[in-house]
């Protein structure tokens, strides 16, 4: 059923930028003979991908591009597939690997499949930002267009009360414009409205937007669906133009016993 030759690369772009992208993926995409993705990511990384077969496609076809890549490489291409961020953190990586398995495929037989990580959303703008995800943290998107959003408030509220570090993905679209208030009235009824909150919209790209604020202020911003939000915890802070959530170090050691 399978060509052994053929190959599936799923392939991180990180940010989207050559300088934020691993060796090992300019290396894949290199390797690779046909390219798929969502077009505007294929767009960031135009100039490596030149020589390629291009099969772009639009939002929402997900399951499409996948099956698409998956059949190509069961044919004998090698094929990238390519997620921006980390391809297997709201990445390709899931639904390519759903196809496969439907189709019959395992990892003794079939074509060889390679993830390959990137740089995530919520890595790229912490580091715009300071060092906000130094304690533990988890990541919840917004957008319930695959998960109900009585699922999304559970984790919301769990999160919040567990006093995680979050990281808000998909916050906002023009018609989805009242979960991230509703997110907020969460985080409130948990949180102090002083807590810091990191808005960074388009990171590491052209329209990249970065902006400090607190819990209370955050939704008075422009936000929307290339925004991720990274909530402070309760010992989270800013100073100097940057947010910090403190590990315990200072706590534990004291910083007069740096020298």
């Amino acid at each position: 059923m399978n060509n052994p030759q053929g190959k599936l690369y799923l392939i991180s772009i990180g940010p989207g930028s050559q300088k934020t992208m691993t060796g090992r993926a300019l290396e894949a995409i290199e390797e690779a003979q046909v390219v798929v993705g969502y077009k505007t990511y294929l767009q960031l990384i135009e100039e490596l991908i030149a020589d390629k077969q291009i099969m772009g496609s639009r939002m929402r076809q997900e399951l499409e591009r996948c099956t698409q890549a998956c059949q190509l490489a069961m044919s004998g291409e090698r094929v990238a597939l390519i997620s921006s961020g980390d391809v297997g953190i709201y990445g390709m990586a899931g639904p390519a690997y759903e196809v496969l398995l439907h189709a019959g495929w395992n990892p003794r037989e079939g074509i060889e499949v390679e993830v390959i990580p990137g740089i995530t959303a919520l890595s790229a703008c912490a580091s715009l930002v300071g060092a906000p995800l130094t304690h533990d943290f988890c990541a919840i998107s917004l957008s319930d267009l695959m998960t109900p959003w009585s699922v999304i408030e559970k984790r919301l509220e769990a999160a919040a009360q567990a006093d995680f570090v979050t990281a808000l993905y998909n916050p906002k679209s023009g018609k989805r414009v009242q979960h991230i208030l509703e997110a907020q009235r969460i985080f409130l009824s948990h949180r102090s409205p002083e807590t810091p909150v990191a808005v960074v919209n388009a990171a590491f790209r052209d329209k990249e937007r970065t902006l400090l604020t607190n819990l209370a202020q955050m939704t008075t911003l422009e936000i929307g669906m290339q925004t991720t939000l990274l909530i402070g915890n309760s010992q989270s802070f800013i100073k100097e133009g940057v947010m910090v959530t403190p590990r315990g170090y200072t706590e534990k050691y004291g910083l007069d016993s740096i020298r």
